[in-house]
C-alpha cells in the first residue's frame, strides 16, 4: 500500500483516509443522480457519512437543480480533500 501512495507510511494512511472520503461523496452523487432508492441500508448509510464529510458546504451552491446541487456541494469536498490530501502527502515524502 505504501508504495502506491508514495514511501512514507504517513503519506500513505493521509491519501488513503482522503481516498475513502471521496469514494463516499462520490457515491452518494451517484446514488441521488441515478434515483437510488433511498430506503435500502447502504444508500442511507452512504447518504449519512457523505453529509457528515460534506457538513461544511451542503447549501453552499443553491441552483434550482436538485441534481446539480448535489453534484456541486458534494463533489467540492471531495475534490478539496483530495487536494489537500496530495499536497500533505507530498510535503511529507518531500
Amino acid at each position: 500500500m505504501a508504495r502506491r501512495y508514495g514511501g512514507n507510511p504517513a503519506a500513505a494512511i493521509i491519501l488513503l483516509a482522503a481516498d475513502i472520503a471521496a469514494l463516499i461523496l462520490i457515491l452518494w452523487i451517484l446514488f441521488f443522480v441515478l434515483d437510488a432508492n433511498r430506503a435500502n441500508d447502504l444508500v442511507r448509510g452512504v447518504h449519512h457519512a457523505a453529509d457528515w464529510l460534506a457538513g461544511w458546504s451542503r447549501d453552499l451552491f443553491t441552483p434550482d437543480n436538485a441534481k446539480w446541487r448535489t453534484v456541486l456541494n458534494y463533489g467540492l469536498p471531495a475534490v478539496i480533500y483530495s487536494g489537500v490530501a496530495h499536497l500533505v502527502a507530498r510535503r511529507i515524502n518531500a
